[in-house]
């Protein structure tokens, strides 16, 4: 496909598969200063591993979306037919877009800890992947989940929480079109502090057609804060996931944003805000 659709005329690619976790980071550090784009196939976690090489770089991120989210992808219009990607990719609209970091690590759509976190790692652990498969395993975990009280330092200004999870969001979505925070923008300098609290169980499936349709923080279980600079205390250690991607963390973390750091084709529908 990238041989047929590929404007060859504007396009000279060198293709290269990675083979284990990081190795696509890897691959786009030694690719940075030698190629003007640098295309990412794959989902949020393969994005993630190319454009934390790229942060602050000249070279653009272009997208071929291939996972089982693709969050970023469809908030910047990134059709998730692999044909139409690439004739984005032809069409090269550029924008510059804002990079989240939790504990210095790059995320580029959304991070978070708290149930979100739990399910990613249970997730990863399920040979198949994909809507079904995310809300089967949410299913399963969600009455056993217990909230925690969270201590927010949000440039300057305290907060205490409990929460049932805590999502900082670049962009508005996990992925599959189901948006936390409607309102947030990769090119505001800010990330949305999404704090949720425990709601009852009979209410998951309301939550869910909330985030479908772009109606979360119309309910009383969803407060949105805003800012540049976040430090969170929580009880206990856990898993976090960095763009879906889960690890284990302790009970501080540093949340920044990196405004204007990574440069990125986007779809023809993406609209500045």
């Amino acid at each position: 496909m990238i041989e047929k659709y590929l404007d060859q005329e504007l396009f000279n690619p060198t293709i290269v598969f990675s083979d284990g976790v990081l190795h696509a980071r890897q691959i786009a550090r030694e690719a940075v200063n030698m190629f003007d784009v640098i295309v990412a196939v794959g989902g949020d976690g393969t994005v993630n591993e190319v454009a934390s090489a790229m942060v602050h770089g000249k070279a653009v991120l272009g997208i071929i979306p291939y996972g089982s989210g693709n969050g970023l992808s469809r908030f910047l219009r990134i059709s998730m037919d692999a044909k139409k990607a690439l004739e984005i990719l032809n069409a090269g609209r550029v924008e510059t877009i804002d990079t989240g970091r939790l504990n210095g690590q790059p995320f580029f759509n959304m991070a978070g800890m708290g149930f979100d976190a739990h399910i990613s790692e249970v997730f990863a652990h399920y040979k198949s992947r994909g809507l079904f498969t995310y809300i089967k395993s949410s299913m399963e975990e969600v009455a056993k989940y217990k909230p925690q009280t969270y201590l927010l330092n949000i440039d300057g200004k305290e907060y205490s929480r409990e929460a049932f999870m805590l999502s900082f969001a670049n962009s508005s979505q996990y992925g599959n079109n189901a948006h936390i925070s409607p309102y947030a923008s990769v090119q505001d300098g800010l990330l949305d502090i999404c704090v949720i609290r425990k709601f009852p169980l009979w209410r998951f499936l309301e939550m869910g057609l909330r985030m479908l349709t772009k109606t979360a923080e119309g309910t009383s279980y969803v407060e949105i804060l805003r800012g540049k600079h976040i430090h969170v205390k929580r009880e206990n250690p856990g898993p976090v996931h960095i763009d879906g991607e889960p690890q284990i963390c302790g009970t501080e973390a540093q949340v920044d944003v990196i405004p204007n750091s990574l440069k990125v084709i986007v779809g023809k529908n993406y609209k500045r805000p």
